[in-house]
């Protein structure tokens, strides 16, 4: 068995590579090649966490069958621990051996940024020059090397409710980014004239107001991921002219966000325009014009981790990556 630690992951695969898996499995999965039961959510209320399974199998030429383990516990902060804690295990789809282990919290970082690149490459306007970013925690890095990846951004506003964490996070990101990250205080000035935004918090409540959205822009909402949590206002979800998932099941089981105004009757289901696979495959149309608004939001999908997993692995065992572990 392959075991592949974050420096493994880091220096093996780059981001670019990772949207280009997740646009295949985006793919398959909207064909019906994938079976990925919801995850498994349990809630350790003792300790305000969650632990997460998510298995998948994807049939055909390219099979991939894993399971990854997460765990979410945002207090862990206060400890000067990860608030995201995961482990990804690959496995042979004609035997159901396990070949493979890797480290999964950066993992899940480069999967969860790669969606979101890949939903900004197309969805958002080919001339952004301006991003947003709301959300300082474990995931915002591979958010902003995503939306750097796919688009020319001349500036980065970054926001969080900590505005230490704000200063400290550009401090640390600068040095990687040709664009310039700006520390802002509100989140209106994050998103104000934002050409992308991505929002990638634990919220309850909206991270911004759906008046401050400009003509054109394209909206990522990454962080929300159970009913009881909103990052997206209801009123621009009612505005987007564009509405799209990473998988339609995943968002309407388990995002607050796009479950709420559906049961209340402010949206039809016909309003939310389909899965980004259905793009990829042609399927359905995406933006048609410079001036509409496009909304994107992702659970995440067992269907991505499988399928990176496997084309990092590949890639690894050609390179000499990792350590292959003894029986």
């Amino acid at each position: 068995m392959l075991y592949l630690k974050k420096a493994d992951l880091r220096q093996c695969f780059s981001m670019a590579e990772a949207i280009a898996a997740t646009k295949r499995a985006l793919s398959a999965y909207s064909k019906g090649l994938a079976e990925v039961p919801l995850r498994t959510n349990l809630n350790i209320t003792q300790y305000e966490g969650q632990s997460l399974y998510m298995p998948a199998y994807v049939r055909g030429a390219n099979s991939a069958l894993g399971i990854k383990i997460a765990s979410v516990y945002p207090k862990n902060i206060e400890k000067k621990l990860p608030s995201i804690f995961a482990l990804m295990l690959v496995l042979d789809p004609k035997t159901g051996i396990v070949s493979a282990c890797l480290e999964g919290t950066y993992f899940t970082q480069l999967r969860t940024g790669a969606v979101q690149g890949v939903a900004t490459d197309l969805l958002a306007r080919k001339d952004a020059k301006i991003g947003a970013l709301i959300g300082t925690g474990g995931q915002a890095a591979g958010q902003l090397e995503a939306m750097m990846a796919v688009r020319e951004l001349r500036e980065v506003r970054v926001f969080s409710r900590d505005f230490k964490n704000v200063l400290a996070f550009c401090h640390k990101m600068q040095p990687y980014f040709n664009c310039e990250l700006i520390p802002v205080k509100t989140s209106k000035e994050c998103v104000a004239e934002a050409d992308i935004i991505t929002t990638v918090t634990t919220a309850t409540t909206p991270t911004f107001s759906a008046e401050w959205i400009k003509q054109g822009a394209h909206i990522n909402g990454i962080g929300s991921y159970t009913p009881e949590m909103c990052e997206i206002p209801q009123e621009l979800v009612q505005q987007a002219d564009v509405i799209m998932f990473d998988t339609m099941d995943g968002v309407l089981n388990e995002a607050g966000d796009f479950i709420t105004p559906l049961k209340q009757g402010l949206v039809s289901l016909q309003e939310y325009d389909g899965e980004l696979g259905q793009l990829i495959n042609r399927q359905i149309g995406g933006r048609s014009s410079n001036k509409q608004i496009t909304l994107f939001k992702s659970v995440g999908s067992a269907v991505l981790d499988v399928v990176l997993a496997q084309e990092i692995v590949k890639k690894a065992k050609v390179k000499g990556f990792g350590l292959e572990l003894l029986d």
